[in-house]
């Protein structure tokens, strides 16, 4: 696997070893010794989760503030914009954000440590989005920031308004919501 740093050196994006012909391929997903050896990260996983969204949807900014969730993100179907916004207050990337694009073909997979803030935007027709969490899913815990905050100035490639749910619509502002200390 192939480590790829971003502009905020927690946050990695991975590219595994793809070994294919023409009878299609193989790779390797999901390895803990070989995930620990590359990124240094020794964290378990608790939960699996697979969403499928349609082009212009926009999940997010979703975290928990207390039992916060890393996230170790790919796509199986489709395409997507995948966005990682620093919420550490005490960090000093704090307020900035990372943007990916994930494919079916580039096979990339998003290390979201917990702390972050997290969305993505669909870009083909479908997208089959698979995510790993670090903690499980605790509904009061979890928080949104609004996707278009003017603070944070994410530059999502989207033409006009995206596919909101009704949660992520009412998501607050940067400078409103709670952030870790």
């Amino acid at each position: 696997m192939k480590v790829i740093q971003t502009a905020i050196p927690d946050l990695l994006l991975l590219e595994p070893k793809v070994f294919g012909d023409s009878r299609g391929f193989f790779l390797e997903s999901w390895n803990a010794r070989g995930f620990f050896d590359t990124t240094g990260v020794d964290t378990p996983f608790v939960q699996d989760n697979q969403s499928r969204s349609a082009r212009n949807v926009l999940r997010g900014l979703h975290y928990q503030i207390k039992k916060p969730q890393g996230k170790l993100v790919r796509v199986i179907r489709g395409a997507v914009f995948d966005v990682a916004v620093d919420i550490r207050k005490t960090s000093s990337t704090f307020g900035r954000w990372v943007g990916v694009e994930l494919t079916e073909t580039n096979y990339r997979q998003f290390w979201i440590p917990p702390g972050f803030a997290h969305g993505f935007l669909v870009l083909s027709d479908n997208a089959d989005f698979l995510y790993k969490t670090t903690e499980y899913y605790a509904p009061e815990f979890e928080r949104c920031i609004l996707w278009n905050d003017a603070t944070l100035d994410i530059h999502w490639p989207v033409p006009g308004e995206p596919l909101l749910s009704p949660k992520d619509r009412a998501g607050l502002s940067f400078e409103q919501a709670e952030v870790f200390a």
